[in-house]
């Protein structure tokens, strides 16, 4: 069934993910009329977009919205993909979210001589007044062109990694240690795998110290609120695990369980992969990140009078491995029998359909705490939207009520109409 077209739509949400539905909850309370669009199921990416054995990489008290625990998932426990997919499900049935699944935004342009923009979509074309972009960050894979096609039987990006049975037999590179690179690396290894893991520039915080996790943390030490990220460090990725009942992430382990690491992946040329000599400087930097980490907690503890137990055995890291020591800098893939490499390198964001004055010249969002330079036209969902958390399930719930209290208050300012008395 077609849309109405002789409805306008007041505000349309584009995506029924964890953004849109955090939009759907705060426009509802404040009385604003809308309408979200899902072009896939609600909370897709989570079902199919990710490998089988993930887990949210934070504890269920702390990766939820504040109107809805999970069911069945322990508070410090942490919730499986399809959890979390299931919950979203739920979390829209609770809110009464008018969402509409199936239906792809395929254009949207400012009205020509009066308010508003038209939607063009695979279900008909709408009129919209007010359009809040809450597709989130991770839309398209991102594969650097080093590798070329061809040069092993299969290259995927993490995004399509589903298990090791998915894999011809052989070696396997991961490229990228953050959390999907080292989960599925650890994962491959596990099943008997010879396993290269590149790693690169990250922080690494532990999973938790002192009897609190690390999410804790970074709440009460304020981190959470960090409006920019340090400079030099806006595409830093975080080394941590909510795998096994939620770990450290520690180099050192994965080399001794046999996981050989090998630096930043460089170049490419004539069947040999080669790596930066940066491994052992990218160890020692993530390091540094978790003791800062824990030095902070510590002040904490004593500045407060915490009685939380004392940790010392945290802080003791061990030697480097021989593959840190002595850094392998080339792989023939051939010779070391690798089939398979996997790219958990990231994603960019695809706004290819939203055709308004809301970008620089590198395509990215020009926004103030998802406000656009496009007038009625918002973002939501954003790494550092508005702080360090806004892409996180929480952070997006919190980012949500900002943008629609300024979208209701810009809606109250066109509805108001001159007095007549004189």
């Amino acid at each position: 069934m077609e849309l109405d077209l002789s409805q306008a739509v007041e505000v349309l949400v584009v995506g029924g993910g964890q953004a849109g539905l955090a939009m759907s909850e705060h426009l509802a309370d404040c009385g604003v009329p809308h309408l979200v669009l899902e072009r896939h199921r609600i909370a897709e990416r989570w079902r199919s977009e990710r490998w089988d054995s993930l887990v949210a990489n934070g504890p269920a008290w702390h990766d939820r919205f504040p109107g809805l625990e999970f069911f069945g998932v322990d508070p410090d426990a942490f919730a499986s993909k399809e959890q979390i997919a299931d919950y979203f499900v739920a979390y829209a049935e609770k809110i009464g979210a008018p969402i509409r699944c199936g239906v792809d935004v395929t254009s949207v342009r400012k009205n020509v001589g009066r308010p508003g923009f038209r939607v063009e979509t695979s279900d008909g074309t709408i009129d919209a007044r007010f359009v809040v972009a809450a597709t989130g960050p991770f839309q398209v894979p991102v594969i650097p062109p080093i590798v070329p096609d061809g040069a092993v039987p299969l290259q995927i990006h993490s995004s399509a990694y589903r298990n090791p049975t998915q894999l011809p037999d052989g070696a396997v590179l991961v490229v990228g240690a953050g959390a999907s690179g080292v989960q599925i690396a650890e994962e491959l290894r596990q099943s008997g795998r010879c396993v290269y893991l590149s790693v690169g520039p990250h922080d690494r915080p532990p999973r938790s110290y002192r009897g609190r996790d690390f999410c804790w943390w970074l709440g009460v030490l304020g981190k959470w609120d960090a409006e920019a990220p340090p400079q030099g460090a806006e595409h830093v990725t975080i080394a941590v695990s909510g795998a096994r009942g939620g770990h450290t992430v520690d180099f050192r382990d994965l080399a001794a369980r046999g996981i050989h690491l090998v630096g930043l992946t460089a170049s490419f040329d004539s069947g040999t992969v080669r790596f930066s000599p940066d491994l052992g400087e990218n160890i020692a930097n993530g390091d540094a990140n978790y003791l800062s980490l824990l030095d902070e907690a510590d002040a904490y503890v004593a500045r407060n009078g915490l009685d939380l137990p004392e940790e010392p055995e945290a802080r003791l890291l061990g030697p480097d491995p021989e593959c840190v020591t002595n850094p392998l800098l080339e792989l023939d893939l051939a010779d070391s029998g690798v089939t398979s490499i996997i790219w958990a390198t990231g994603f960019v964001a695809d706004y290819s359909w939203l055709h308004v004055d809301a970008f620089d010249e590198n395509g990215k969002p020009k926004h103030r705490r998802g406000v656009s330079s496009e007038p009625g036209v918002y973002f939501l969902g954003l790494p550092w939207l508005s702080r360090r958390g806004s892409s996180f399930i929480w952070g997006v719930w919190h980012d949500a009520k900002y943008v629609a209290d300024h979208l209701k208050t810009q809606r109250d300012y066109l509805a108001y109409e001159t007095s007549d008395v004189k």
